[in-house]
């Protein structure tokens, strides 16, 4: 086995963190979300770029859901749509889960080109879903019309597993690594 597969197969054995919230999909709530990450990121003790690459990419999402999913018109609090982020840690893994249960999208590979936008009106760039697939090291998006969206993001913090995940001299005998 080698030494990178064992290092792994350690760290997801450590205990893992998740924090779910949800909240109603207002503008101003996807500063919100985007704090949250980085609270929720600053555990990990990634790069000024890693935490901004995160920020950024929740910002991107949750505009999506605001924007796109639920044709914000300025709803009451306690009758808007919501927008759910779940986060989850599993060693220096980050995944990011942002989901609405808004209109849908028609055709998912369409909607992920950059440029392209169903709000040119509004002036929108069309490139949210390029930034998320930029900065982060994963994005995987499911969508069904009429029942809304999930977009899910993985991001790895640091250069190498080793930050965390150390071997202990035993560890190094029993995987043939002194």
């Amino acid at each position: 086995m080698r030494k990178e597969d064992v290092m792994e197969e350690k760290c997801m054995k450590q205990k893992e963190n998740q924090l779910y919230i949800e909240f109603p999909a207002f503008p101003e709530n996807e500063r919100i979300a985007r704090m949250t990450a980085a609270a929720f990121l600053a555990a990990m003790n990634p790069t000024i770029e890693e935490m901004d690459d995160v920020k950024t990419a929740v910002s991107e999402a949750v505009t999506n859901c605001i924007i796109h999913a639920y044709d914000y018109e300025g709803h009451e609090v306690f009758k808007a749509p919501k927008v759910e982020m779940l986060l989850e840690r599993q060693g220096q893994t980050c995944y990011v889960t942002i989901t609405d249960h808004g209109t849908g999208i028609e055709d998912i590979e369409q909607a992920m080109e950059p440029l392209y936008t169903t709000k040119p009106e509004e002036e929108r760039s069309g490139m949210g879903f390029s930034f998320m697939e930029a900065f982060m090291n994963e994005l995987k998006v499911e969508s069904e019309q009429g029942k809304g969206t999930k977009v899910y993001m993985t991001k790895r913090i640091g250069s190498s597993m080793i930050q965390s995940c150390t071997f202990t001299k035993k560890e190094e005998q029993e995987n043939g690594k002194e």
